[in-house]
């Protein structure tokens, strides 16, 4: 079988799926959204998702560079973070608890999007991407997967913005939400702020980091983006019922997608390759936990 038609029956598997799984999602969780010239908020949000990725993969792909696919992905929360709040309006004024979810989304998505970009820009590429980009077929790919990633992490701040009618006042759970988002929120930047540093000494270069979180944890960026996006997730027990409550697949989906498919995998084959002979690595491996930071005794 030739590699193009490889990558198409590739593409064709990834854009179907996604296309499927969002349709379910849309129509499970966009029952009581307000519509949008007759169209769910949910849907319209799921299509600015995928819609805007494809749309920047035109250029990406004929250019053959990945340096915009994570700022692409942070402007994309924005947008679908203030489009759903915009929708919501036209029901109810926005809660204190629409205003506080969507401004920590956009807190974390500027955040996130800002350091990765000047990371790709200061580095040069993205290792993810040398097998993706030179084809656009198979380029299309995380484009698309990346879509998916907003529509799916984001989808209880879009239910609880563009859910008609009045919402409930701020309770217990909303402070526990709270807490957690700050908590990894925390923790995420701490762990970026220290590989940055790391890395930034000339004396690191070719080295792995090992102090910090990263005594304790292998990923601990990881661990922290599991537990904010909890974090929102657990906003939604205050105003979400039946089949609404399907949105904490969010948490889920960031925990199975950095530890089983493009995040710790990936990354752990790269240092296995990189380190994987050195004794004093693989005494690193052995002690340190994998996600969450708990030093083991070894």
């Amino acid at each position: 079988m030739s590699s193009l038609k490889k990558d198409f029956q590739l593409t064709s598997i990834v854009v179907i799926s996604t296309v499927l799984i969002i349709s379910l999602i849309v129509s499970a969780v966009g029952k009581n959204s307000v519509e949008i010239n007759g169209y769910s908020a949910v849907l319209c949000c799921a299509i600015i998702c995928i819609g805007s990725q494809w749309l920047v993969w035109i250029p990406a792909s004929i250019k053959q560079t990945e340096k915009f696919y994570d700022l692409t992905g942070g402007l994309t929360y924005l947008t679908v973070v203030i489009f759903s709040l915009w929708a919501g309006s036209q029901s109810e004024y926005p809660s204190v608890r629409e205003f506080i979810i969507s401004i920590l989304v956009i807190i974390w998505s500027l955040r996130l999007s800002i350091f990765l970009y000047l990371r790709i820009h200061r580095v040069g590429k993205d290792g993810r991407f040398d097998e993706l980009k030179n084809s656009p077929v198979r380029f299309l790919v995380p484009w698309t997967l990346q879509g998916l990633w907003v529509f799916l992490t984001v989808i209880v701040v879009i239910v609880i913005n563009s859910k008609n009618g009045p919402s409930p006042p701020i309770g217990i759970w909303d402070i526990i939400g709270l807490g957690v988002w700050i908590f990894g929120f925390i923790i995420e930047v701490l762990a970026d702020n220290q590989k940055s540093k790391f890395n930034s000494k000339p004396e690191n270069k070719g080295k792995w980091i090992d102090n910090g979180l990263w005594a304790y944890s292998r990923h601990p960026n990881y661990f922290g983006e599991i537990l904010l996006w909890s974090g929102i997730a657990i906003f939604g027990f205050s105003c979400l019922s039946g089949l609404e409550l399907l949105t904490w697949v969010s948490p889920v989906f960031i925990y199975l997608l950095l530890t089983k498919i493009s995040g710790v995998p990936l990354l752990d084959k790269r240092a296995l390759e990189k380190w994987g002979d050195d004794p004093e690595y693989q005494k690193y491996r052995d002690k340190t936990s994998l996600l969450f930071p708990i030093k083991r005794n070894k």
